[in-house]
């Protein structure tokens, strides 16, 4: 089932509005996510930059290929959650005034097949519109195209004004009963998407998994996460997981500074104990440590940190007691033309244990790896 082609269409309307009547207010309304039998399965799409040269026929057509990879890896792999990884849109090309359009259409494959998501910001979600130069030529400024309009989206006001991350953010997870998604805290603003989400046992109603989300900067303000953020994940991890009993996996978009130290050589060889099949750029670190990773390495509840940004690289290499992860360029939009698809995370509860591993478009999978030895 793919949701952008006519035969589907009917398909996920039902989808969607049966979604927003069951559960009218998500943030107070919506079930706990919850271990299965046979454990918890993720999916993360990174980099999918939806709206990059929209203006062209060539933007439309790299939309319509994410619409494809996302389709293929859920299919494939049926998974019960799906991670946004940030960079959803690429605002800095998109000349529309109201991302949100894109950004619905990001997240549609994964609504309308009926799984929960949750979404954090990368660097061009929210970047200010960027006048391309040919534009003042004598051909002028191109006709403005909106993308069609979807069950949760209208396209009833299509000029230049941009998108702010509070808007993005808030138009999701007003109209989707299935996400998880959170504005975070005023006090953290404009760094937006912070916040935690629980995972309950298969058996009782105790938290068996604290997954925490934050916003690694980008767009409107610097590639940082800031001290601001440390405190607050030290206060969340604290009240909710005092004893460090209860496992953590942490998500942003853009690495930090420790990714470059485990890094190996850009297009060497990818060798143990590092895990992966690409390797074809030097990391893209935040612009500054603020003490993140300092706080992650002193929790031994914290098993993996997952992050895109960097569209060359797929790997996952030990770092202290910890992993730190890539995706896989998941969007046919941005730079590169390395095949794409998406990494995919396997929780065991108990015992408690992850599996990840690569699922691409083309159906083929590889580069499995153990993240909790």
């Amino acid at each position: 089932m793919r949701c952008w082609r006519r035969r589907a269409a009917a398909a996920c309307l039902f989808v969607a509005l049966s979604a927003a009547l069951a559960l009218r207010s998500p943030a107070e309304h919506r079930r706990p996510l919850r271990f299965a039998s046979g454990g918890l399965k993720v999916a993360l799409f990174a980099d999918l930059h939806y709206g990059e040269n929209a203006w062209t026929d060539w933007g439309p057509a790299q939309d319509a290929g994410s619409d494809r990879v996302m389709a293929a890896v859920l299919d494939a792999e049926k998974p019960d959650l799906v991670v946004y990884l940030g960079d959803l849109v690429t605002a800095n090309n998109l000349g529309i005034p109201n991302a949100s359009l894109y950004w619905d259409r990001a997240i549609s494959a994964t609504r309308c097949r009926g799984i929960p998501w949750a979404t954090v910001f990368g660097n061009h979600d929210d970047m200010p519109f960027e006048w391309p130069s040919d534009w003042f030529s004598p051909a002028g400024v191109p006709p403005v195209h909106c993308p069609p309009p979807s069950p949760s989206m209208s396209v009833s006001d299509c000029s230049f004004r941009g998108t702010p991350r509070l808007e993005l953010m808030t138009s999701e997870i007003n109209g989707n009963g299935l996400s998880y998604s959170s504005n975070g805290p005023q006090d953290l603003w404009p760094s937006v998407s912070n916040y935690a989400l629980q995972v309950l046992s298969h058996k009782q109603d105790d938290p068996a998994l604290l997954m925490y989300f934050l916003d690694s900067g980008g767009g409107s303000y610097p590639q940082v996460i800031s001290s601001a953020q440390v405190q607050w994940f030290q206060s969340q991890s604290q009240f909710l997981n005092p004893n460090g009993r209860i496992p953590e996996i942490i998500f942003w978009h853009i690495p930090s500074t420790a990714y470059a130290k485990v890094a190996p050589k850009a297009k060497s060889e990818i060798r143990k104990p590092c895990v992966g099949s690409i390797n074809m750029e030097d990391v893209q670190p935040q612009e500054a440590e603020w003490g993140m990773m300092d706080a992650l390495v002193n929790r031994a509840s914290v098993k993996a940190v997952f992050v895109g940004h960097n569209h060359g690289l797929d790997w996952c290499c030990p770092y202290e007691k910890l992993w730190l992860c890539f995706a896989r360029h998941t969007g046919h939009g941005g730079y590169g033309s390395w095949p794409r698809g998406a990494r995919i995370v396997q929780i065991a509860e108990e015992p408690f244990s992850i599996q990840s591993w690569i699922r691409m478009e083309n159906g083929t999978k590889h580069s499995d790896v153990t993240l909790s030895s």
